[in-house]
Order: C-alpha cells, then sequence, then structure tokens
C-alpha cells in the first residue's frame, strides 16, 4: 500500500469533503433557507428574490450562492423567461387560486377614492383581490362632495363605506370635512384613511421613475403640472397630464413599487368594507 500515492498538497484537498454547490433557477413557491431564513419564492426582479417566511413577512436576497434547497447547498438564478405559466400571485402579493372563479355580485358596501387616478393605481393593484370579495370602487371627484355622499349612501352595517383620501394632515380641509362625517353619527359604518402626499402620484416610489424623490412643486403651481414639467414631459393641458399619468402608472407592476403607507390603508379599507361579509 502506498501511503502517498496521492499529492496531500494539492491544490482543492481542504474542501473535497464539502458538498459542491449548484445552480437551481428559482421556481415560485419553492422553499429555501438562507442565513436562518427559511421562506418560499414568491417573486423575483433586478437581481432579486423574494422569499415569505410562514409569518407572511416578506425578505429580499439576491440571487446567487449561499441558499439551502432540501439541506443541500445550491446558487440560486433567475428563471428562463420560457412558457406562459399562469401567476400564482396577484400584483397586490394575493394568492391566484387553481381554477378560475365565478363572478360575483358586488357588495352593497364600497370604496370611494378622489378621483380617476387614484382609481386607475387601486384597480392596477388590487382589482383581482376587489372582484373576489366584491367590492367596487368609485371616486368622488373631489373631497367636498364627500358629506353629501355619505348622507345619500346611508352606511350601516353590511353597508359600510371606505374613503380614501389624500393629503390628509392634521388642520387640512381633508381633516376638517373628515371629523365632520365622523360627528354627523356615521364613525362606526364609515372609515376616512388617508396618506400624507399631495396626490396619489407620489404614492409610486420615486425609483420608478428614476429618481430618488418626487420633484418639490411650488404650492402656488399645479401639482400635476409642475411635477411634468420637473420631469421634462409635456405640461400643458389635461391631455398632457393624463399621457404624463399612464406612463407613471405603466412603471408601477405590483404593491412593491408602491409606498408601504398606501399598501397598509387600502389592505385596512378592504378589511373594514369586507367584515360583515365574511
Amino acid at each position: 500500500m502506498d501511503r502517498y500515492s496521492r499529492d496531500v498538497l494539492a491544490p482543492g484537498w481542504q474542501k473535497a469533503h464539502l458538498k459542491k454547490t449548484r445552480d437551481v433557477p428559482a421556481e415560485l413557491d419553492m422553499v429555501v433557507e438562507i442565513d436562518d431564513y427559511v421562506g418560499a419564492v414568491v417573486g423575483w426582479e433586478h437581481g432579486v428574490v423574494l422569499l415569505e417566511d410562514r409569518r407572511g413577512k416578506r425578505r429580499g436576497f439576491p440571487f446567487g450562492p449561499g441558499f439551502l434547497l432540501e439541506g443541500e447547498p445550491v446558487a440560486l438564478r433567475p428563471p428562463l423567461r420560457q412558457g406562459t405559466a399562469k401567476p400564482k400571485y396577484t400584483a397586490s402579493g394575493s394568492r391566484v387560486g387553481e381554477t378560475p372563479e365565478r363572478a360575483k355580485v358586488a357588495l352593497p358596501s364600497r370604496i370611494y377614492v378622489e378621483g380617476r387616478h387614484d382609481a386607475e393605481l387601486i384597480e392596477k393593484i388590487w382589482g383581482a383581490d376587489l372582484r373576489h370579495v366584491g367590492v367596487v370602487v368609485e371616486y368622488l371627484g373631489g373631497i367636498d362632495d364627500l358629506p353629501a355622499i355619505v348622507e345619500e349612501f346611508r352606511p350601516e352595517p353590511g353597508r359600510r363605506l371606505g374613503v380614501l383620501v389624500d393629503h390628509l394632515v392634521p388642520g387640512s380641509k381633508e381633516s376638517r370635512i373628515t371629523k365632520q362625517v365622523y360627528a354627523a353619527g356615521y364613525a362606526d359604518t364609515v372609515k376616512i384613511l388617508g396618506h400624507e402626499f399631495i396626490d396619489i402620484w407620489q404614492a409610486v416610489k420615486p425609483a420608478r421613475i428614476g429618481r430618488k424623490a418626487w420633484p418639490d412643486v411650488p404650492r402656488d403651481v399645479d401639482f400635476k403640472k409642475g411635477t411634468l414639467a420637473a420631469l421634462g414631459l409635456p405640461h400643458d393641458d389635461q391631455a398632457d397630464i393624463a399621457r404624463g399619468w399612464q406612463a407613471i402608472l405603466g412603471r408601477v407592476e405590483s404593491w412593491r413599487d408602491l409606498e408601504p403607507q398606501l399598501n397598509t390603508i387600502v389592505e385596512t379599507l378592504i378589511d373594514f368594507v369586507t367584515q360583515d361579509h365574511l
């Protein structure tokens, strides 16, 4: 027996006993472990794979080595863009059922938003969820119309009203109208929630339009026109505003492209208007 038949100093002997990492394309619902975090793959983009743990908390990790799949070391890679598999998650992050749903009769409860742009953004991200629970979104046309709409709607248990308001900050017109509605006795069947943004446009993360922050528009300048001007886009009339918004909306693909504040508000309103029907 030749004890020295192999060169013990040859490169690689130190790791010869270790398991080799293999490349694995990411798949939806694949469960992996990394840095003591265990989660299922729920999506990927821009070199990052998104994992969701059993509590519903999500974290993103760069593609590459460092993952464990069924106890084996793997390097997760972006999947090849082939086939037309049905997505398993909506834009809001909700699971899609295995079989198509039948159309549902709309609930008597409603969600109101201030304008068309708000409604279009809500539809793009939460449209599938809203159709699943049978909730219709309508728009006010302006916060000044809210008291009259509430009075005509006549909210009651089973017929709730959720309202999303722009720029709901202390001392604003929006906050005064909100207090007026609650003082009229609708606090139990109407929920008015608002974000701090001047307009729903700012609920889109500025990174989606290639900026670190939204333009600072002077208070005496129309917000939408001022924003488009700062972005170097046409801003002369309503048609320019409509085209500018569609360009912004086109950059939004899922809840990850929105500020967390808006995601929380919309989910809360959906829960509120459906709580009598669960």
